[in-house]
Order: C-alpha cells, then sequence, then structure tokens
C-alpha cells in the first residue's frame, strides 16, 4: 500500500517543484506535439526579423527617394534615342585618286595596252602612246571649227578607242609605204601623195574593229585589277566602320571614267551596291558630255548625281517594301531631311560642285602626302597626268568650276582613317542646328 501511494503521489511532487522552479526548458515534458525551445527560439527570430523588416519598409516609403549616381543616368540617357537625329541614309564616292592613287593605276593599264598591241603584230608601241594620242584626237577636234560639238561629246572611252585605232593604224600605214618603197627603190619620202594617201586607206581597212575592242579591252581590264592592287590602305576598313556604324547605308560610286568597284570582287565589290558612270548611257552619251565639256557650274553636272539619286531610290523602295517608311517626311537629298547623303571625291568642280546642287553634303579628299594623288602631286610638278586626255581649253574650263566650287565643301580630309569620325561629326553639326 505504501509503495502504491508513494507511486501514485510522484506525479503530484513534480508539479509542485515545477511551481517552485518557474518555467523551464528541464522540467518541460518533451512530446512530438509539443515544440521544443529549440523549435521555438528559431521561430520567435523569425517573427522578430519581419517586425524589423516592416518598421524599415515604412521608414523608406516616409523616405526622400535617394538622388541616383551618375552611373546610373549615364546608363539611363544612354538608353534613350535621341529625338530627330540625323543618320546616313546615303553615302558616294569617287574612285580614282580617292581610294586609289590613279597615276600608278594608268601605267598598268598603260603597259598592258602596249602587251596587247605587241601580241597583235603592232610592234613598237610605247605605254604612254594611247595618253599622247588621245590628247592629240581631242585638240586636233577641238582645232575644227566643224568638230567643236563633236568633240565636246567624244567621251574618255570614244577617245581610247580612236587613239588605239590610230596607233594600228599608223603601224601598218609605215609598212605599206615600206613595202612600196622597196618595190619602186625609192625612199618613203619620194613617194607621191596619191601613193600616201591610197596606202592611207589600205591601212584603214586593214584595222578590224574587233582588234581594237579587243586592245582596249585589255588595258580596262588592267585597269581594275590595277586598282585593287593599289588600293588605299585604309579602305576596307573604312568602309567596313561606315557599314557597321550606319546600318542601311546605301553605298555607290560615281566616276567620270571606267572604274567600276563591282568589277573589283576581291576588294571593293561587296562593299558597293551600285555604280553610276559619266559613260553609262550609251544612247545619251553624246548629249552628256556635250554637256559636261560647256559646264560652268555644279548645277550644270546634276544629271550625274541624279542618276545616283534615281538608283538610291531603287536600293530604298526594295527595302521598304515599296512604300515610304512611316516617320518619312521627306527625301534624302533635301536639305531639312534626317536622312543624309554625303559625297566624297578629290576634285572641286566634278565631285563638290555637281553633288552639293543635288543636296549631298561634300567631303573633299585632300589627302596627305604619303597617299600621292596622282593629280595633286603631278599640280606640283606643273605636269600634265598620264591619265588626263583633256584639251587645253577644258583644262581652263575646269579650273574655273573649281574655284566656285570651293565655296559648297563641307569638310575636308587629309586622312582615310579620320572619313567615319568626318562623318559622324557632320551629322553632329546637323543635329545642332536643328536644336
Amino acid at each position: 500500500m505504501l509503495e502504491f501511494a508513494v507511486t501514485a503521489g510522484m506525479p503530484l511532487l513534480l508539479l509542485l517543484l515545477a511551481a517552485i522552479a518557474g518555467p523551464s526548458s528541464a522540467f518541460v515534458p518533451h512530446s512530438p506535439s509539443a515544440p521544443s525551445h529549440t523549435q521555438i527560439a528559431p521561430a520567435r527570430r523569425v517573427v522578430l526579423a519581419s517586425a524589423a523588416d516592416a518598421n524599415d519598409a515604412a521608414a523608406d516609403a516616409a523616405a526622400p527617394p535617394a538622388a541616383a549616381s551618375e552611373d546610373e543616368t549615364a546608363a539611363a540617357t544612354a538608353t534613350e534615342p535621341k529625338k530627330n537625329k540625323a543618320t546616313l541614309g546615303f553615302i558616294t564616292f569617287d574612285l580614282d585618286d580617292t581610294l586609289y592613287p590613279v597615276g600608278p593605276v594608268f601605267t598598268e593599264a598603260n603597259q598592258a595596252f602596249a602587251n596587247a598591241m605587241h601580241r597583235f603584230g603592232y610592234d613598237g608601241i610605247q605605254p604612254n602612246d594611247i595618253a599622247e594620242t588621245g590628247r592629240a584626237v581631242r585638240e586636233e577636234m577641238a582645232a575644227q571649227s566643224s568638230d567643236q560639238q563633236a568633240a565636246s561629246a567624244l567621251s574618255f572611252t570614244d577617245t581610247r578607242l580612236r587613239a588605239i585605232r590610230r596607233q594600228m593604224e599608223g603601224v601598218r600605214l609605215l609598212r605599206s609605204l615600206e613595202d612600196v618603197a622597196r618595190e619602186w627603190a625609192t625612199p618613203i619620202s619620194g613617194l607621191s601623195p596619191v601613193v600616201v594617201d591610197n596606202c592611207k586607206v589600205f591601212a584603214a581597212k586593214e584595222v578590224p574593229d574587233s582588234q581594237v575592242q579587243a586592245v582596249y579591252n585589255a588595258w580596262e581590264m588592267e585597269r581594275h585589277h590595277s586598282a585593287e592592287r593599289h588600293l588605299y590602305p585604309e579602305v576596307i576598313e573604312v568602309l567596313e566602320t561606315i557599314k557597321r556604324e550606319h546600318p542601311g547605308v546605301v553605298i555607290g560610286a560615281v566616276t567620270d571614267g571606267r572604274a567600276n568597284p563591282l568589277l573589283m570582287p576581291f576588294t571593293l565589290a561587296p562593299y558597293f551596291d551600285f555604280c553610276v558612270s559619266w559613260e553609262d548611257d550609251q544612247g545619251g552619251r553624246q548629249k552628256y558630255f556635250q554637256e559636261l565639256n560647256e559646264a560652268t557650274d555644279g548645277e550644270q553636272l546634276m544629271w550625274i548625281y541624279e542618276a545616283a539619286l534615281d538608283k538610291y531610290r531603287d536600293f530604298e523602295s526594295l527595302r521598304t517594301g515599296l512604300r515610304k517608311r512611316d516617320d518619312e517626311t521627306c527625301e534624302v537629298g533635301e536639305r531639312d531631311c534626317e536622312r543624309i547623303w554625303v559625297h566624297c571625291g578629290d576634285d572641286l568642280a566634278y565631285d563638290v560642285g555637281g553633288s552639293a546642287a543635288c543636296g549631298a553634303r561634300t567631303i573633299l579628299m585632300e589627302l596627305a602626302d604619303k597617299y600621292e594623288q596622282t593629280e595633286r602631286v603631278d599640280k606640283r610638278k606643273k605636269a600634265r597626268p598620264i591619265w588626263d586626255l583633256m584639251s587645253k581649253a577644258e583644262i581652263e574650263q575646269r579650273e574655273q568650276m573649281n574655284e566656285l566650287a570651293e565655296k559648297e565643301v563641307t569638310a575636308r580630309v587629309a586622312f582615310l582613317s579620320r572619313l567615319p569620325d568626318t562623318i559622324n561629326d557632320i551629322l553632329e553639326d546637323i543635329d545642332q542646328q536643328v536644336r
């Protein structure tokens, strides 16, 4: 009985001791359903942390917003597009003495002419004979009052074809006269004018047009090959930079000769969209070259740049699906248009004067001496370039046009590597004017 009483009284005793000691984890019975002290403490800490966060959040909401850092402000500014920013929509280039020195190109092309003449049996021809004979052809035509108009309309290609034929006929004439003189046992100087005239007729008939064209083709082919070899070192990098910095820009070539970047597959062809030449329009060639000869200012040279604008419009129509862009209210070439046209070339009259009259901003490629631009070098030497086929009257007229075009120069470039920056400077200046 005693044992039972003691056993039965033990829970009561434990409860009395717990009340005296106060709440303690040592005396709290542990059961799976009752959380232990280690379980409750973390829960209490979480609740306290949540309360502190709520207090901080309330304080933050009441406090004024903190000023953004300089980096954050710059980043936000950089992501905001500028309003009414001028963009480069169209850029055109002259080729000779702008992207490569024309002197060595013509030297090698003239050598190809001499080599082709030799292959057809015309020995004794010198490389520069094609240039000297071409000048003579134009001077003779200009000196004859009845042929003034014809001389004005004669293209450089026609001039070279005539020079090649004259060289061929000269060789055949000399051979014919030598044969007749040998048969008659008399010197050539002793032959009568009638005999000489008949020999000239015979020599002209002996020169087939196919040979003349073949020699010219050899000259023109070497012209393009040589241009690729002599391309200024920075040109490709400059073109890549322009295309990268101005996505969608149309790049064209405008030239008064036969050079064509699309026929330079290893260098320029991948970067150019089109090329227009003074000599492209076969039907209107005579009219065009007569206008070129009679022009006295840039406005009379507009037709070639208007042809370039037509090409640009064709490319833009294809890109925009034959419709204007939603934000388009003007056309490239118009002075208040956001899309800008820039023309780059080395000639004041033809490059600056003509393109400016059509609305282009102009960059005169007045390159440093290391580039050896042929015309500038020859001017300092007071010598005529080997490629120059113009008559003296044409040269004087061009100098007058150069003076008039000076005021139309937007910018000048001495180093090709500076061209992309110069273009961006022009666009920035336009933006500043708008603001």
